[in-house]
């Protein structure tokens, strides 16, 4: 399989720059594996498709807002700053990327906020945008990362073109969002609504929760026609006992297994024991799955619609099978499906 296999032309207005009104009413596609048929249902219908003892792996990191702009020392010149990890809590180094990049260099010094209360002083250069930034502010590490908070916005696609609006803070969030962590949502989540996850339970479906902690890597394009000699960044990935048991015990009992998302997909596939089952995981992870690839994990997922030559959309052919995947992305098109973040969902069965 070579990155030419994954290009096709997406139409610009299918990108959505906003969610559905409501979290369980987007479009959801329906693709069965072994017939090949399709099917167009709302994603709320998502229920007739599971049964007592079937299990939903969901993903709970948490998006903090990672998104900051500071001024440059002297000149005054707005700069973004894109926080992406944190490296040392105690001297407060943190792994960023900065917009506009030529401007910034190691000594510079960047001030946020209207007050000026948080400074930043650049220390590295780690990639040609990318930079290590040693933040100084008088006051306890959870007074700064409450700073952090209070003067960060919701880290959405750059391919949203508008500003970020209030509703987004709520909205680019699973509701089941609990260790923050992530830079950009775990998409295939954005669908499910309190309602929705309450009648799987009561019809019997079991949750298992895995902790993925979205980075930008995910999203960085593919610039090599072999896909082996695509490196994809590490992600911190947490899979604790109790999701094991979880999972382990539907598989053993022949029940279905799905992954919310391509982040839960690729960390059940980080974690897989000699015997095919799950294992606890505490560590970092750069999987990158592309056909041709054996699953040992989930039978089914969830997943959103994908941007041509991506590593997510390479997953999802490697899940799906590479000619049934282009068939249901024409069909999405043509059937005016909305793609990415905001965008509407499929299930894989």
């Amino acid at each position: 399989m070579k990155l030419s296999n994954f290009n096709f032309e997406l139409p610009k207005e299918l990108l959505a720059e906003y969610p559905a009104e409501n979290r369980d009413e987007s479009k959801l596609m329906v693709i069965h594996r072994e017939t090949g048929k399709i099917e167009h249902k709302m994603f709320k219908d998502l229920i007739d498709y599971f049964d007592e003892g079937d299990v939903m792996v969901l993903n709970n990191t948490k998006v903090f807002p990672a998104r900051l702009y500071g001024n440059k020392e002297k000149t005054g010149a707005r700069i973004e700053v894109f926080l992406l990890r944190e490296l040392n809590q105690e001297q407060r180094l943190w792994d960023v990327l900065v917009d506009p990049a030529r401007k910034i260099r190691i000594g510079n010094k960047l001030y946020f906020g209207d007050d000026e209360s948080l400074v930043a002083e650049v220390i590295d250069n780690t990639t040609s945008r990318g930079r290590t930034l040693r933040f100084l502010y008088d006051g306890s590490y959870t007074d700064f990362r409450r700073k952090l908070r209070e003067l960060g916005e919701t880290p959405l696609p750059k391919y949203i073109k508008r500003d970020v609006e209030p509703e987004d803070e709520e909205r680019y969030q699973t509701i089941y969002a609990k260790h923050e962590g992530a830079v950009a949502a775990p998409t295939a989540g954005l669908h499910f609504s309190k309602h929705l996850l309450k009648r799987l339970e009561i019809k019997g479906v079991d949750f298992a929760e895995v902790t993925l902690h979205v980075g930008l890597g995910t999203f960085n394009p593919v610039e090599v026609e072999d896909l082996s000699k695509h490196k994809m960044d590490s992600e911190e990935l947490v899979i604790d006992e109790k999701a094991t048991e979880i999972v382990n015990r539907a598989k053993s009992n022949k029940k279905k297994v799905c992954a919310v998302g391509t982040t839960v997909m690729r960390g059940l596939e980080s974690a897989v024991s000699s015997e095919h089952t799950l294992n606890t995981f505490e560590g970092w992870t750069n999987k990158f799955i592309f056909p041709p690839y054996d699953f040992s994990i989930a039978n089914c997922m969830v997943t959103n619609f994908h941007l041509p030559k991506s590593t997510l959309l390479m997953m999802i052919s490697a899940f799906v099978g590479h000619d049934l995947m282009k068939k249901a992305y024409k069909q999405a098109i043509l059937e005016q499906y909305r793609f990415y973040s905001y965008g509407d969902a499929m299930l894989i069965i």
